[in-house]
């Protein structure tokens, strides 16, 4: 009969320990998911005006963001098109960007500087800042916005590639977000 009084003594602490854990539960999983990247010059999967193609004045669409992770320091944004005959062309490479920042205006400067914080990288052009997409005639592309929301500032001079920016974000990305666009000529 002992035995039997234990049993429903342990049952409650099985119980309780199973509601502290939920009680802990670290959502930083559901975190990495939250962040949200739009644009208004663009729905996901649509095509990209000229205007933001060679074949137009070439500037860099508006994105917008939000639901960022509140331990957010920075954000970084790589823009990539993986259809290139040659590999993966890199259009834009932007990074330290402000934790506070939830937007890039349309036509970012091709310098070094973004205004209000954060720095132009180099792209697969050797250009500083953005350049839009340029394939050859013919097949459809498609052209991926990659924002990462990171736990810190990146330590890199002006001026920095993809690869670099890639690498030195590792480790230290808290939430990401992607938004494609598409174009052909």
């Amino acid at each position: 009969m002992v035995k039997y009084q234990r049993f429903p003594r342990l049952i409650r602490l099985l119980f309780l320990g199973i509601i502290l854990l939920l009680l802990n539960y670290d959502n930083s999983a559901d975190a990495q998911s939250s962040l949200t990247l739009i644009s208004p010059a663009f729905s996901p999967g649509s095509a990209l005006s000229a205007d933001y193609t060679c074949s137009g004045s070439d500037k860099s669409p508006a994105l917008t963001w939000r639901d960022a992770p509140s331990a957010t320091r920075s954000f970084a944004l790589v823009t990539d098109d993986q259809d290139a005959p040659g590999g993966t062309f890199i259009h834009w490479v932007a990074y330290n960007l402000p934790a506070s920042a939830t937007a890039l205006i349309e036509g970012v400067p091709r310098a070094a500087s973004i205004p209000g914080g954060g720095s132009n990288g180099v792209n697969s052009f050797g250009h500083v800042g953005y350049n839009g997409p340029c394939p050859p005639p013919g097949q459809l592309h498609h052209y991926r916005f990659h924002l990462y929301a990171l736990d810190s500032t990146l330590n890199m001079g002006e001026s920095a590639d993809a690869s670099a920016v890639q690498a030195a974000i590792k480790g230290h990305v808290l939430a990401s977000a992607e938004l494609t666009g598409t174009f052909s000529r």
